[in-house]
């Protein structure tokens, strides 16, 4: 039977830093509007800033529908599950924002990563979730699965960016600077980056 905390406490941590995976889903409030559910897993992107507030970096991709429906709307579910050990979902239903490069709370947030994602130059915002509700629930049905390693190749793409070459590919992407459904997305030339 799931349960719902009040915070996200010692045993919820560890459980959320042992998965190599979480996934995030957001929506616009159009009715006839695209959900998003994206997958998040590079290692040293996510950040448990304290016990209700999370944070993860936005990495380059061929969308920003996660960033579009937040500026929208703040509305996000953040989900973990286990594929080894104990049959166990996380999900973490809350407000996010989208803060970009030219927020000051930029050089704040950026310490959270590894030294590997502060470096990279395909780091478009840092999403902040701030938990309204945190809740378990059995994961019988989640089949295991072993981790093998992690994949390289969006790293190997990107590190051949430079701030002026990853700002050409974000602008010409067609969903990068409005979302699937006409909504603000990400501004566009990027902000550069401060840190």
């Amino acid at each position: 039977m799931g349960k719902t905390y009040a915070r996200i406490d010692g045993r919820l941590r560890a459980f959320i830093e042992e998965q190599k995976i979480f996934f995030t889903a957001t929506a616009p409030l159009a009715g006839d509007g695209r959900v998003n559910l994206s997958p998040k897993a590079l290692d040293g992107s996510f950040a448990l800033l304290d016990d209700h507030t999370f944070a993860y970096a936005d990495l380059g991709g061929s969308g920003a529908e996660t960033i579009a429906h937040l500026r929208e709307n703040g509305r996000i579910t953040l989900m973990w599950c286990a594929f080894t050990g104990p049959p166990t979902i996380v999900r973490v239903h809350g407000h996010g924002e989208a803060v970009l490069r030219d927020d000051p709370r930029w050089d704040e947030l950026v310490p959270s990563f590894s030294d590997d994602v502060r470096k990279r130059t395909d780091v478009r915002a840092i999403i902040v979730v701030t938990a309204e509700r945190i809740s378990d629930s059995c994961g019988f049905a989640v089949p295991y699965m072993d981790f093998r390693e992690e994949r390289d190749l969006h790293t190997q793409r990107f590190s051949r960016e430079t701030d002026e070459s990853f700002n050409d590919y974000c602008a010409a992407k067609p969903y990068v600077g409005v979302s699937l459904d006409g909504l603000p997305g990400l501004p566009l030339p990027l902000p550069p980056r401060t840190s």
